[in-house]
């Protein structure tokens, strides 16, 4: 019999912190990684790549099933290599976004990447980071997080990202834009943001990255992981003052971190 591979979902809005979360426990339990979010930019970029016409969906279609993709979290840094090649900066660039935009709409393309992000499940695991990863995608992992925050201060967070670019920002307009954003997500007729049933619910507002990433793995994955895997040691973060561990966002702390996982097999 052939095993089936473990996944652990992670969904939530912008903002929330899923991709830090995701990138340490990929990083820590030696998993695969997906990020969703960024499949639809990869996909445009590929047909950029190849010359193949982002309006037309039966061109597209063909491509999305063989995506050559993969998403690899080094150090807290996340690559996405396509065909051997890391396009992690060039799927960031407007003419790729707009090209997203396009190949999103035709529903056979999404069916299509719907098959090929579920091809992502392989030995030892995957950590699947997303909006309806464990309600549409992945509907039968064990283990859902769900990893909220509110509104403010994701707004905050991303204000500080922006900053940090050297971009001038105006609070107010951003905050507003996450909440109109939030209410299409949260209400749009296909795969709205919500939390699987039997999902996890965090909620990262107060939360340090200690915190975030030790209520992942204890609360809900450890029952299961350690089933698996018994003796496990879990991550702490090293080298963080206590201010910054009380709300490392608005110390201007990046979500990075050293990972330092034992595992002791029986």
């Amino acid at each position: 019999m052939t095993a089936i591979a473990p996944v652990i979902t992670i969904d939530g809005p912008s903002g929330a912190g899923k991709g830090t979360l995701c990138k340490a426990m990929a990083e820590a339990l030696q998993w695969h990684l997906l990020d969703s979010g960024a499949i639809y930019r990869v996909l445009a970029l590929a047909a950029l790549h190849h010359h193949v016409d982002v309006a037309s969906e039966d061109a597209l279609v063909p491509l999305a099933s063989h995506l050559d993709v993969r998403f690899v979290s080094t150090n807290g840094n996340l690559e996405v290599i396509l065909e051997g090649e890391d396009v992690s900066g060039e799927i960031r660039t407007q003419e790729v976004a707009n090209a997203a935009s396009q190949v999103a709409a035709f529903p056979r393309v999404r069916e299509a990447l719907l098959r090929r992000q579920r091809a992502f499940r392989e030995l030892p695991g995957l950590i699947a980071d997303g909006r309806d990863m464990g309600t549409v995608v992945f509907p039968d992992a064990p283990v859902k997080i769900f990893l909220d925050a509110s509104s403010e201060e994701r707004a905050h967070r991303r204000m500080l990202q922006l900053q940090e670019k050297g971009f001038s920002v105006n609070f107010e307009r951003l905050l507003a834009e996450i909440k109109e954003r939030d209410d299409r997500d949260r209400n749009r007729a296909v795969a709205p943001l919500v939390p699987a049933a039997d999902a996890l619910v965090l909620d990262s507002t107060t939360l340090s990255i200690e915190q975030v990433i030790e209520k992942a793995l204890h609360t809900r994955a450890r029952n299961w992981l350690s089933h698996k895997r018994p003796n496990l040691q879990y991550p702490r973060c090293n080298g963080m003052t206590a201010g910054m561990l009380n709300n490392p966002i608005r110390h201007g702390a990046r979500w990075t971190l050293n990972i330092n996982l034992k595992i002791k097999h029986d």
